[in-house]
């Protein structure tokens, strides 16, 4: 009964570790790029050039036209579009396929 159990932890606690893996695949698989930011968020720039930003919690942020942004290897990169409502839509759609 004690294996049982304990197996049965385990596999709960693996089940929620791994979720965030597939939490943002809609979202990724859309992007043609995807760029790490310095203040732990990512850039998405789209197969049509569109932007969108998400902030380091895995929400979509709003992102104004013009804002320059710094990757983690120190690359400035100017936003050109904001598609804050595609990528929700995309990170909703990722989790409600976990």
């Amino acid at each position: 009964m004690k294996t049982t159990l304990t197996t049965f932890i385990a596999a709960g606690v693996l089940a929620v570790a791994t979720l965030p893996a597939f939490a943002h695949d809609a979202a990724s698989a859309s992007a043609d790029k995807l760029y790490r930011l310095k203040d732990g968020g990512t850039l998405y720039v789209f197969k049509d050039g569109k932007m969108a930003l998400e902030d380091a919690y895995g929400r979509a942020a709003f992102l104004k036209k013009g804002q320059v942004l710094e990757t983690t290897d120190g690359q400035k990169i100017t936003a050109t579009s904001n598609e804050v409502a595609r990528l929700n839509s995309l990170i909703l759609l990722g989790h409600e396929g976990s």
